[in-house]
């Protein structure tokens, strides 16, 4: 056999090999969709890698690719499927049954994984094992082209026709992957269709934002962020889909008294409505991971209250349904400040990639230990008997906000003209609350700038200095104080494991 033939035979044993693995892929998927959406091979192996994902490489994907992270983490696993494909493709040609094997072994790596799931039911490994049937044809496939190529008088009719045959079977693996992706969609859409029709009960307090709140400068943050540009942190590939009618809370661990409350016991409670700023721990210095909004929910004192936490107790561990759990320091959750179960946020049910039905809602915490989302249940505990999720992976154990302050007006590397402008950003430690702001030009003195009348100490604070810009490069630094009047570190940290800090700083040229 001549190189330019086996060539040829490896190129269709690659592409028989790939389209028959799109094919098992999409009855995977197909049948995920059917049993549950969570059973989806790749959102179980995405699910799985994020679960082993170290801290650094947690910051590392959000550093690339901010919130998309999870649409690039599905586009790399795709990509590495139809490697893994292609190599198997030849192996079967050369060392068959060898190519079969690493493929139907894909299959049941990702139903071992789907059993691992904090929400796994009995049928969560059949959609993988679908897709490792359906692998295995991909290696008969192979095999019998082998089989074929090894008599045919020529090499190019052979190579030809399977690509075409195995071509169609990609093509119909296409359209069953459209048609799970729109039963999918479909349960989807009964979920949005509960929200769009629920009614958010009238709070019976609420926090005003002051008129002074709002500098109103082009460019600045707006001190109410608006939910469809709220960031989006979470381990959930695929967003659970729950049904207030059949959402639960379990209040239990070292309680006096198991609580467990259904939606309707939840709305008939006395609502507040506060304004609070969230921020993820994973936030850069400078960086946009952070969001305001007002919240609508029953105070968490006041569930807690009715399970009645034993003396020894000092952690709530909150657990979500898709597997998430956070620990917060129960003191968080009972001293005063507006943590809340949340139902509603910015005057609207929460948005389904947002929580809902229900989530939490602490301020003064980053929320990986405290803004669990889709939450199940709250169960009290020590710190010494259980772990949330990215505290087990190496996160600090309470996470309470640092001081930061952020540039927002001018942009990085934006072209200023010269003369009279502006200067401004936001500030935040939330439970805390800032005191001033300071601004350095270039190396020159701190100068004090204004800050804009805040709403509370649970939520980020508006500032601006006026420039007169002078032409040329400039460095704009800005630093925090807080409202116990603590200055913000120059120490530059990184998000892991307990919150960047440092200095924003701006480079910006004045024409």
């Amino acid at each position: 056999m001549t190189p330019a033939s086996s060539r040829r035979r490896d190129l269709a044993a690659i592409v028989a090999s790939i389209a028959a693995t799109v094919f098992g892929a999409g009855l995977g998927e197909l049948a995920a969709a059917v049993v549950s959406p969570t059973a989806s091979p790749f959102a179980v192996i995405g699910g799985g890698m994020i679960d082993l994902a170290p801290a650094w490489a947690k910051d590392l994907a959000i550093d690339l690719f901010g919130t998309g992270d999870k649409a690039a983490l599905l586009v790399g696993i795709a990509v590495l499927l139809l490697i893994v494909a292609g190599v198997a493709g030849v192996l079967e040609r050369r060392k068959a049954p060898w190519g079969r094997v690493v493929l139907v072994a894909l299959g049941v790596i990702g139903a071992i994984v789907s059993m691992t799931r904090a929400d796994a039911g009995t049928l969560s490994p059949l959609p993988s094992l679908v897709a490792g049937a359906a692998a295995l044809v991909a290696g008969l496939l192979v095999a019998r082209l082998r089989r074929r190529s090894t008599k045919a008088p020529t090499d190019d009719g052979v190579s030809r026709r399977s690509v075409l045959a195995l071509s169609g079977v990609a093509v119909m693996a296409g359209a069953l992957a459209a048609v799970g992706s729109v039963a999918v969609s479909g349960g989807a859409r009964a979920v949005s269709a509960v929200r769009s029709a629920l009614r958010l009960p009238s709070p019976a307090t609420t926090t005003p934002v002051p008129a002074g709140a709002d500098l109103g400068i082009d460019g600045l943050g707006p001190i109410i962020t608006a939910s469809s540009d709220f960031y989006r942190i979470d381990t959930a590939l695929v967003v659970p889909q729950v049904d207030p009618a059949t959402w639960t809370l379990r209040v239990h661990g070292m309680v006096e008294q198991e609580v467990v409350l259904r939606w309707d016991d939840l709305v008939t409670l006395p609502q507040k409505e506060t304004v609070a700023t969230l921020v993820c721990v994973s936030n850069e210095v400078g960086g946009s991971l952070i969001g305001t909004a007002r919240w609508l929910g029953v105070p968490l004192r006041d569930i807690l209250e009715r399970a009645k936490p034993t003396t020894e107790a000092d952690m709530v561990l909150s657990h979500s349904v898709d597997g998430f759990t956070a620990s917060t320091p129960l003191e968080a959750l009972t001293d005063g400040r507006d943590a809340l179960l949340a139902i509603g946020m910015n005057g609207e049910p929460l948005p389904i990639e947002h929580g809902f039905p229900v989530r939490m809602v602490v301020p003064g915490l980053y929320g990986y230990v405290s803004a669990t989302k889709w939450v199940s249940e709250l169960e009290v505990t020590r710190y010494d008997r259980a772990e949330g999720y990215w505290t087990s992976r190496g996160w600090s154990e309470r996470g309470p906000v640092k001081l930061q302050s952020r540039i927002d007006v001018p942009r990085s590397g934006a072209r200023v003209g010269a003369g009279d402008t502006v200067i401004a950003g936001v500030a935040w430690q939330t439970h805390v609350g800032v005191s001033g702001v300071e601004v350095q030009i270039d190396d020159g003195p701190w100068q004090a700038a204004t800050l804009a009348t805040a709403i509370s100490a649970d939520t980020w604070v508006q500032w601006s200095l006026p420039w007169n810009a002078t032409s040329g490069s400039h460095t704009i630094r800005c630093r925090a104080i807080s409202a116990d009047g603590q200055t913000q570190t120059s120490d530059v940290a990184a998000p892991a494991p307990d919150g960047a800090t440092g200095w924003d700083e701006r480079t910006v040229s004045v024409a």
